[in-house]
């Protein structure tokens, strides 16, 4: 049972599919820093200076000032500002993984093998005859 198991894990695709895991997990974390850091802010800046990052709705009867000090209270909160950041997130690295599967695709041509034809054995006598009447 041991060598199955270290077979099944060895086998290329687990393998792939590991390293595939682990890009995915450093390539969210680039994605996610793009959104926060890149396309975020120039939006906030066109749509009057608007962190989206701390929109929240106070779900409590207590006004705070801003969502830290709504979260230190213990508040409930919505953080749909936080949603937006996620789900353009999500919509960056959904597009870039599927350029990168249409490039793939792309670029993975089917190999297809060149098969000799195969001459049936009345043709060869046929051509053979035909080669021995053009000589004579």
């Amino acid at each position: 049972m041991l060598s199955e198991f270290k077979k099944f894990l060895i086998q290329g695709n687990m393998v792939d599919m590991a390293i595939g895991f682990i890009f995915g997990g450093a390539f969210s974390t680039v994605i996610k820093s793009l959104v926060d850091n890149v396309i975020m802010p120039p939006i906030g800046m066109l749509l009057g200076s608007v962190n989206f990052s701390q929109l929240y709705v106070n779900l409590s009867s207590k006004t705070y000032d801003s969502l830290d000090s709504a979260t230190k209270a213990g508040a409930p909160v919505i953080k749909y500002g936080q949603f937006i950041n996620d789900i353009i997130s999500f919509l960056i690295l959904g597009f870039v993984i599927f350029m990168f599967i249409r490039t793939y695709n792309k670029l993975k041509t089917p190999v297809v093998e060149e098969v000799p034809a195969v001459v049936d054995e009345n043709i060869l006598l046929l051509r053979e005859i035909r080669d021995s009447l053009k000589k004579k």
